[in-house]
């Protein structure tokens, strides 16, 4: 069954019960009301009756009082201590008729029926005119409340069933307004499954309650799917195309050893050192592929207290004695935070590594402490970079300058990694630069990643 189906059945039959539930507590809350009124009557004519037998004697007819004050449509009894009939007077009633033990109590008054028709009867003490102590039963049939308690009976089923029409209607529309927003999130769900595309719901930005939170939901996970997709597509173009030019060279240099390797050592050795240098360049350029495809939920930190200058001076002395270049260190503050000592150190490695490539002068490094955070500060003095570039810096694959790369042999991948980096270590980094000066690259570490003393030395 579908939920439009079933949100129609089971409403209906929930309004149709609530409706039942309500017509039968006033159905029952009336004929109470109707037998207290009527217990009420009885019970005062009885009270009339009484103060009348006071004022009697023996030489009075007390049937004809009796008769007197007898309902229309009742009848009278008055027994003895003995539960034996002193008098009966009736009228449209028999005390034969009945047995007044089968006579419900309902407190002031008992109830019972006789052919479908309520009757009510009051039982009074009273001083019978000669002096004695007797019970006053008096009876009355209750025609007019039965009829009353039919007719709104007949009204009642009435009404629920002229209800079960604009109840059906109401809970088409209602559930039509309900699963609006679901159906069109199904069809989009169904064509973005069948074309390939990714669908949105239109209306989702209308609305605030929980549907159109979900539709506003799904179409910024659609967004986000298709901004994964295109990225993934731009991934594999350009690690396809990185890839593809090794592979090349690699093709290129090997078919001439075969022609000419054999027979010109020199040639053969040009060809080995160019496969050698091509075939380092694409298991780097692999090696970084797949540490960006790891997803950072997955990568571990070793939190450790590391001395921040410690780390960054041996960090220079190992880029300074592999590169034979100048790194200055212009700081002598000491700060020791808690961090992932091996993945910060990757991530200068990183950047000490970009300002090298792309400058022939000296590379200084400084530490300073603000207020509520600690900056390392990377500048060279290279080509620079145009600001219309800057924003992408950190994109896969991108590059600034095609030739200036090739030489570098940069993969286009390093900045990215440092992205990923920082934002595991909670690192935010910045970049100016400004063509033909030079670049800098800011790392800000937040205060509450774990300072913990500062010295100066």
């Amino acid at each position: 069954m579908k939920l439009k189906s079933k949100i129609h059945l089971f409403t209906t039959i929930l309004m149709l019960l609530l409706l039942v539930v309500i017509n039968f507590s006033v159905y029952v809350l009336f004929e109470k009301i109707s037998m207290n009124t009527e217990s009420e009557q009885l019970n005062a004519r009885s009270e009339e009756l009484l103060m009348t037998l006071q004022s009697l004697d023996l030489s009075i007819d007390s049937d004809q009082v009796l008769r007197a004050y007898m309902p229309s449509n009742g009848a009278i009894r008055v027994v003895n201590e003995q539960e034996k009939p002193i008098t009966i007077v009736e009228a449209a009633l028999s005390f034969d008729q009945f047995d007044v033990k089968n006579f419900t109590n309902k407190g002031t008054y008992s109830i019972s029926k006789l052919n479908d028709i309520p009757v009510i009867m009051v039982e009074v003490p009273a001083i019978w005119i000669d002096g004695s102590i007797v019970k006053l039963q008096m009876l009355q049939r209750l025609d007019e409340v039965a009829s009353n308690m039919e007719l709104l009976k007949l009204t009642f089923v009435v009404v629920i069933i002229l209800a079960t029409i604009p109840i059906l209607l109401s809970n088409m529309i209602l559930s039509g307004i309900i699963l609006r927003p679901i159906e069109q999130l199904s069809a989009a769900m169904k064509k973005s499954s069948t074309s390939g595309t990714y669908e949105k719901i239109e209306e989702a930005n209308d609305g605030r309650d929980e549907l159109a939170q979900i539709g506003r939901t799904f179409n910024g996970m659609m967004k986000t799917l298709e901004s994964n997709y295109k990225k993934q597509q731009q991934f594999v173009s350009n690690a396809s195309h990185e890839l593809k030019t090794p592979l090349t060279v690699i093709e290129s240099y090997a078919k001439l050893l075969v022609r000419r390797g054999f027979s010109n050592e020199k040639v053969a050795y040009e060809a080995l050192d160019a496969i050698v240098n091509e075939s380092q360049r694409m298991k780097d350029m692999i090696e970084q592929m797949l540490q960006l495809a790891k997803n950072k939920e997955n990568i571990s930190l070793s939190i450790s207290k590391i001395d921040l200058h410690k780390l960054i001076d041996n960090t220079l002395s190992q880029m300074q004695q592999a590169y034979n270049r100048h790194f200055e260190l212009q700081s002598e503050l000491h700060l020791d935070i808690y961090t992932d000592e091996q993945k910060l150190k990757q991530l200068l490695f990183i950047l000490l590594d970009n300002a090298r490539k792309y400058s022939e002068d000296q590379i200084l490094v400084q530490i300073s402490k603000q207020k509520a955070h600690i900056e390392i500060e990377i500048r060279d003095f290279g080509v620079g970079i145009p600001n219309d570039h800057i924003p992408h810096l950190f994109d896969r694959f991108y590059r600034v300058s095609q030739d200036r790369n090739r030489k570098t042999g940069g993969t286009g991948l390093g900045l990215s990694i440092a992205k990923v980096i920082a934002e595991l270590l909670q690192i935010e980094i910045k970049v100016e630069s400004e063509v033909g000066v030079g670049t800098k690259f800011t790392l800000t570490i937040p205060i509450q990643i774990g300072e913990l003393k500062e010295d100066s030395q």
